[in-house]
Formats: C-alpha cells, structure tokens, sequence
C-alpha cells in the first residue's frame, strides 16, 4: 500500500498525526528536518506528504522543500501545516502547488477528510502515469521452435529477480523486444521503460542527454537515467558506446546516483539495467575499446538471442503476427501466407533477422493490390523468380553439371534447407519430403549430409 510521510519537526506532532493515520489502515513515514524528508523521497516516493512549514535547525523550511517536491516529484501531493498560518501563508503554499493547507491545532476530522481526498488523487495520477507508461512498443514473443522455447524459458527466469541482463545476438533478432518482454513481466512492469541508443550519443552531449540538467531560466531538465527512475533503463548497442560515457555509466552503476549539469545536488535513481550487443564485448575489451569492469557490471545474466536462420520454424507465426499487428495498428490487409509462401520464407536467407522480416511483410501488405493469400512471387520479387513464370533459375555450377552430379548437389541443397526449416528435426523434415525416416538418414548418410547431433528423431 502507498504511504504517506510526515515531516515536522515536533516529535509529539508527527508521532500523533502518524497514530491517527494508522488507525485509519494508512502506512507512514516520519522524517525531522528537510535531510531526513528528502533522503525518505530519494528512497521512495511516497503516495502523500505532509509538512510543517516551519522546522528548527533544518537546512530548508517547509516551502523550499516544497519547491523541491514539486520539481522533482510532481506527483507527489503535499499538505502543508503550521502552527503559525494566516491567509498569506496559506496563499504562498497554494501558489507553490501545495494540495491544501491545515492550521495547528488541527482537528482530526479535518485532517482526514484532506488526506482521503489527497490521497485519492494520489492514486488517480498514479493510474494515470501507468497506462501511459504501458503505452509503449508491444513485448510479444512469438515462436514455438527449440530455440525460442528456450530463450522464453531464460526470460522467464530473469523477469522474477532484479538482476542486470545481456541480451547478445545479431542485429535485428529482437534483442528490445526480449528487453520489454523482461520489464513488462517484472515487478517494474508499472514503472517506465526507457531506451537509451548508445551510438546515438555524442561524448560532449552525454552528461546532459544522460543525467539532465539545471539552469536559472528552464529549470530541471530530466536526463534519461533519471526518467527510468523506478523502472528499466535498456542500454542498446553497449559496444557502440564512447569509452568516456562508458566510465561515467560505471560510476552510475555503482552507486546509482549522479548529479544533474548545473547543480550540485545528488540525484538517486532506483534502476534495473539491461544491456544489449551484436558485438563480440570480449574482442572489444582486447582490443581496448570496451572496458572490462563495465563488462563486468552489466553482464550478470548473459542471454542469447538467436537469429532466424536459429529458428526458422517460428518464420511463419512471426510473419503472420506481423500481418496481425500491422492490420490493427495501421489498418492494412489482413491476409493469409499461402504454403508456398510459408515454404519460401523458411529458405530464404535473412541478414536483417526479424526486422528484416518485419519489414518485408510491411512492403507485401503495402504493395499488394489482392486480398487472397500472399504468394512467393510477392515475397521474392520478379528478377528473382526467374524470366518465366513456373521455371527455376539455375545457378552456374550446377548448369554446368551431368545430370547425376547435379541431381545430387540438388538433392544435397534440398535436404538441407529442410532440414534447417524444421529446426533440425528429422521426422517432421521426412514427412514434409514425403519420405520414411529410416530412408531418409539413408540418403543423407550417402549424400555426406551431417545434420549435427545426429539430427532430432522426434518432436521437441
């Protein structure tokens, strides 16, 4: 349950309001002075605070602090009290965006009808704050080979501790979608996501991009690190990285506070961080141009994310979600893959991983001026489908082959490509060819064909 804190500088008052609070099922925090009552706001937020506006040998009275609140924690309603308020007062504290104003003795009546109200408000700005923070890139896995099962499995894992994460694979295998995937079923899923692209920041920008900033004329400037406050902050292309920023990011890491350009005061955030590389961080680290202790810090749970050609029994349901998705979010055909065109996609290389797919499905879906099911002349193109419908392009060399030789470097090819279609998996690759399973090990055996581990015999 939220909690609200109260600062005063009177014990007997912040202890007496405090057993009001409780008896009413609230939870409390009490703070003595403006040090006390920033270092329990710089911990947690709390849902409410109370605050005496006059406190004896405190750095900052009640409106500094409440200046401070409302710059740095603007959701944070505050009601101030006093023993010593008149209307000028009260009007000062309203200005400076205090929720209400309660004069010493108060009543207690009072005093809880204000905070059911405040708090109340509390809880809306909160439920607010989260339906926007959930307004973000979908988190979708998609998949049912081997190799997806087991990157959800490892995912899985890591969504229940608080642990850093390094999410390694190749460009565009959907090491962000693994990243939302990890935030939005955490115990931060209602806290924000914020993606930092760390090729896209300039050293001379960092600190402010970064840590934000203070000035006289605009105030605070919130940097990135502090708008993740309370959630996941996701480091893309950590290689990519200035080793000057990556120096700086280590400091962040091991303390997790900073301190805004312009200012001098500390700033603490509560972040979980997850990481991300196509490159080889270890070759970065040897060749001297990534350091090891930043290594060190962010790769506590190393994850693979495989590319396509590591899962191609997932390229159909990938691309149908895809046609899915962009039929709901852009409005265009819903349609169907033919099984030629399912066929097509699992051999096709994929460089660009499944953003390359993404976006291919995005061109069809744009292009196609038909509602049936998409074909493979959709999907290829005309120059590569050949000059006549229906006929196959050969390729140099096995034009130039005897028919045998040829027939089975063809064979060969073939089989092949099945075989990495269905993940590897030999009963499902023999029923598709139209094969026993027995005969099929037999023609590759002669055709010199190692399927690796001896090939999977039956469903995973």
């Amino acid at each position: 349950m939220a909690d609200i804190l109260i600062v005063d500088d009177e014990r007997d008052i912040r202890e007496l309001i405090s057993d009001i609070l409780k008896d009413e099922g609230y939870q409390t925090r009490l703070a003595a002075n403006s040090d006390e009552c920033l270092e329990a706001i710089n911990r947690a937020p709390p849902a409410l605070m109370i605050l005496d506006i006059w406190l004896k040998d405190s750095r900052m009275d009640g409106i500094d602090i409440l200046k401070t609140v409302r710059r740095d924690n603007p959701g944070v309603p505050v009601v101030i009290i006093s023993g010593h308020g008149n209307i000028e007062l009260a009007v000062a504290a309203i200005k400076q965006g205090a929720y209400d104003f309660i004069e010493k003795p108060f009543n207690i009546d009072q005093l809880l009808v204000v905070v059911a109200r405040a708090m109340e408000t509390s809880r809306l700005r909160r439920e607010n704050v989260e339906l926007k923070r959930k307004d973000v890139t979908a988190a979708d896995l998609v998949g049912q080979s081997a190799a997806f099962r087991s990157l959800k499995s490892q995912l899985d894992k890591v969504t229940k501790s608080n642990g850093r994460v390094m999410l390694t694979g190749p460009s565009g295998a959907g090491k962000e979608v693994a990243a939302r995937y990890i935030h939005s079923n955490s115990a931060r899923a209602s806290g924000p996501f914020v993606s930092v692209s760390a090729a896209m920041i300039e050293p001379e920008r960092m600190e402010e991009v970064l840590f934000g900033r203070e000035t006289p004329g605009r105030g605070v400037e919130k940097g990135l690190l502090e708008l993740a406050h309370g959630g996941v902050v996701y480091l893309d292309e950590v290689a990519d990285m200035p080793t000057v920023t990556q120096s700086k990011i280590l400091r962040v890491l091991v303390d997790q506070t900073f301190t805004r350009v312009g200012s001098a005061d500390r700033v603490r955030v509560d972040l979980r961080v997850i990481s991300s590389t196509s490159r080889d961080l270890r070759q970065e680290i040897a060749a001297g141009r990534f350091r090891q202790e930043l290594y060190d810090r962010l790769n506590v749970v190393p994850v693979h994310v495989p590319g396509l050609s590591e899962r191609r029994e997932d390229i159909p349901l990938l691309a149908q979600h895809f046609i899915e998705t962009l039929h709901k979010t852009q409005g265009l055909p819903l349609r169907e893959l033919s099984s030629e065109a399912e066929a097509l996609l699992q051999t096709m290389p994929w460089p660009g991983n499944v953003r390359q797919l993404r976006n291919l499905v995005e061109r069809v879906l744009i292009l196609g001026e038909s509602s049936d099911p998409i074909t493979p002349r959709e999907l290829q193109g005309e120059s590569e489908t050949g000059s006549e419908e229906g006929r196959l392009s050969l390729g140099g060399q096995i034009a130039t082959l005897p028919l045998r030789e040829a027939r089975e470097v063809f064979e060969r090819e073939y089989l092949l490509t099945q075989i990495q279609r269905f993940g590897g998996n030999i009963s499902r690759t023999a029923s598709f060819v139209g094969m026993e399973r027995s005969a099929l090990h037999r023609k590759l055996k002669s055709l010199g064909v190692v399927t690796g581990k001896g090939g999977k015999d039956e469903e995973e």
